[in-house]
């Protein structure tokens, strides 16, 4: 009796160790991908940024994902940006705004940065500085929003952020009357979180929520329009392309726990199955 039973010690360790492993596997290898500094925002690289600003939403200027653009502006003119987000991913917006010189003005000022989707519905901020009161003597006002997770897809009903361009509007709300047209330069930078397939819902839309989307896509096969000429839309598209096909690393946590549910079935067999017949006991009895 004791080889088996040593053998019997030898097969539940093994499955000990794999079940461990599976579970390491799992609960770190999510945050891994959603943490990576490469996944989380698109690189920098040596293209500079846009250095003026859309005066409405039809005139906005266009920012890739992790770049920033500069403008030099008036108080009370409003501002406009925009970024394209896709689904699984999280968008920050930062803006700076650095202000004359306090001599010349005459007293305190507001500050709002607002986010709209292509839809140009407002999105709410998860947190972040949205509005901040600059002193008479401030230099600088920063401002920041944090949306919430952009969706594959949403209700009709819903206000969910969905895949497609998001716009940017700076503008100044509470400025006495005398500091109105006064110069200010403005900086805005976008960046983006990837959170992974954990916020996937499971659906998609036809297209992304980007101007002149269904107009280009009338008459088209294949991402050609019917004159021959490719498909190119104003606000631009990810670098890597808008989210599609089948695949999600939901697939990983799908095959993961088939994995560990086969291991722990096995290892609960062998802890209830015994150590068969007893060596006093013949055959056949």
């Amino acid at each position: 009796m004791t080889m088996p039973l040593r053998r019997t010690r030898g097969i539940r360790l093994a499955l000990t160790g794999a079940l461990l492993a599976g579970l390491t596997l799992l609960t770190t290898a999510g945050p891994a991908l959603a943490d990576d500094p490469s996944a989380s925002a698109s690189p920098a690289g040596d293209e500079a940024g846009p250095t003026e600003a859309g005066t409405t939403f039809r005139t906005a200027t266009a920012l890739k994902q992790g770049r920033s653009g500069t403008a030099q502006a008036s108080a009370g003119d409003y501002l406009y940006w925009v970024f394209p987000a896709d689904a699984g991913q999280r968008p920050t917006v930062e803006a700076t705004v650095k202000l004359p010189e306090s001599a010349t003005r005459r007293g305190t000022s507001t500050w709002q940065v607002d986010v709209y989707d292509g839809l140009r519905r407002r999105q709410a901020c998860m947190y972040g500085h949205q509005t901040r009161k600059a002193a008479a003597d401030a230099a600088t006002v920063e401002l920041s929003c944090v949306l919430r997770p952009v969706r594959a897809w949403s209700e009709p009903w819903a206000n969910d952020p969905l895949p497609g361009s998001y716009y940017i509007r700076l503008t100044v709300v509470d400025l006495p009357a005398a500091d109105l047209g006064l110069p200010v330069d403005v900086e805005v930078k976008t960046s983006i979180k990837e959170l992974g397939g954990g916020h996937d819902g499971g659906g998609a839309l036809a297209e992304p929520l980007v101007p002149g989307v269904s107009v280009a896509s009338a008459g088209e096969t294949d991402d050609t329009s019917a004159s021959g000429v490719p498909r190119t839309l104003a606000t631009g598209e990810p670098e890597d392309g808008w989210a599609s096909g089948w695949w999600t690393d939901r697939w990983l946590w799908t095959v993961g726990g088939g994995v560990l549910a086969a291991l722990a079935a096995v290892f609960g067999y062998s802890l209830t199955r015994g150590r068969g017949r007893p060596a006093h006991v013949p055959p056949g009895t």
